[in-house]
């Protein structure tokens, strides 16, 4: 079974060729899309054995997890992993994600932070934040109210079913809009609990707040389009 890693990378020169060793036992090959970054990342990911590509200007992480799914397609995947850059989702957990699907028990398989496995330095600020959007989701986009973690990046499925998850969503809302497509069909899904580190570097990146009314934003236009 051939499982690809979809890797979307933004301003990551200091941790992209770490976040590439660490995946690279538990797949078959690797996929970078480094989106629009001035800070070295392309030059740095160029360095490893994985296939990188690049878009000129920031489009999203939504966007390049587009360009790099596409790709994983035309290399023939059977099985494609989304991973973040960071360093912060644990590479082990992608035997656990690609397991079920190994065993032919589900199409799509989600990491959750929140199925007994505490996430480490995750300030109470993101712990409420991802608290209310496991609401909205519910309340507002539909997903069943077992879905214990909406904003996980951390994602395998299979080649079929990659290809019928059309997602529109450019930066951080198609995370719920993945998974109101998932859940709104017939796929076979399910949640496995997946180890997440924060660190000072990694939460520096983004102001959760601000990003949470952003992805509330663009998913509602998204819906009445």
């Amino acid at each position: 079974m051939k499982v690809i890693a979809v890797m979307p990378a933004y301003q990551e020169k200091t941790r992209i060729i770490a976040a590439i060793s660490g995946i690279q036992p538990y797949v078959s090959q690797i996929v970078v899309v480094v989106d629009g970054s001035e800070d070295g990342t392309f030059d740095e990911a160029k360095k490893t054995s994985a296939m990188v590509l690049h878009h000129a200007i920031n489009r999203g992480q939504g966007a390049a997890l587009k360009t790099g799914t596409e790709a994983a397609i035309k290399l023939g995947a059977d099985v494609i992993v989304h991973i973040d850059a960071d360093g912060q989702q644990d590479p082990q957990a992608i035997s656990k994600l690609i397991e079920p699907i190994k065993e032919g028990k589900a199409d799509v398989v989600f990491g959750s932070r929140f199925l007994g496995v505490d996430p480490e330095g995750m300030p109470a600020v993101r712990r409420a934040v991802l608290i209310l959007g496991k609401l909205f989701s519910h309340f507002i986009l539909g997903i069943p109210r077992q879905m214990t973690d909406p904003q996980s990046g951390l994602r395998a499925m299979t080649a079929d079913a990659a290809r019928r998850i059309d997602f529109k969503q450019d930066r951080m809302a198609h995370c719920s809009e993945i998974l109101r497509l998932v859940t709104r069909s017939d796929l076979r899904w399910m949640e496995v609990p997946v180890r997440v580190s924060y660190t000072k570097d990694t939460l520096a990146k983004g102001n959760q707040t601000s990003d949470a009314f952003r992805i509330v934003w663009h998913l509602l236009l998204g819906m009445f389009q």
